[in-house]
């Protein structure tokens, strides 16, 4: 008599055989995700990425007309007006450019750029001991861009601060405009500096899409 859940000895054999063979499906190996690859797989020469005519606009008398590479991918301008004695400016402008691949662990390229854009954001909102940071999300400037305003000090100096950080696709702008008045001189209103930092920015997002025509 059979009772259910039991077998005879040949079939119980079979199926220990049949257990133990390893099937295809097991051993196939789990499919590698696939990401669409890079928009923009080149950067821009930063010092030619803002034109010259805004640079002379925001930066007087800029030391390096053509600017200055300071690290890989960015671009420093930096000058003061003395033609007033009682009101000397110090303004400096930086554009920094970074890019990000594909990656099939962490995401596409345009994914990666915006987890890096909301870094840059939080990371200019402390740079320098920076206080009285505020930041806004801005529009027209890239795929993504918020606008971030700080006041800083630096050897005795206080400077105020507008930054923006921008994506387009896989790249990320960050733009920092900075002022300061020397030797008692009023420091300009950080509010006042944001104004200027769109024409900037957008003329480095455009330098982005010109690198990668074909």
């Amino acid at each position: 008599m059979l009772v259910a859940g039991c077998s005879d000895s040949d079939d119980d054999s079979g199926a220990k055989k049949a257990s133990s063979t390893p099937s295809s499906e097991a051993t196939k190996p789990a499919p590698t995700p696939t990401v669409v690859a890079a928009k923009y797989p080149k950067l821009p020469e930063p010092c030619k990425a803002v034109q010259a005519k805004t640079v002379e606009k925001l930066v007087p008398k800029p030391k390096e007309k053509k600017g200055q590479v300071l690290t890989a991918g960015s671009c420093y301008w930096a000058g003061l007006d003395d033609s007033d004695a009682d009101d000397l400016q110090f303004r400096s402008l930086n554009v920094q450019f970074n890019g990000l691949s594909a990656d099939p662990t962490l995401g596409s390229a345009d994914k990666r750029a915006q987890v890096f854009a909301e870094e840059q954001v939080k990371k200019a909102m402390k740079e320098d001991g920076a206080k009285d940071a505020k930041s806004q999300k801005t529009s027209g400037i890239g795929d993504w861009a918020t606008t971030v305003t700080t006041t800083t000090k630096k050897n005795g100096d206080e400077f105020h601060n507008a930054w923006v950080i921008t994506r387009t696709a896989n790249v990320v702008v960050t733009l920092q405009f900075s002022g300061a008045g020397y030797q008692g001189a009023k420091a300009p209103d950080a509010a006042e500096l944001a104004k200027d930092t769109p024409t900037p920015a957008k003329e480095a997002v455009a330098a982005v899409a010109a690198a990668n025509k074909k």
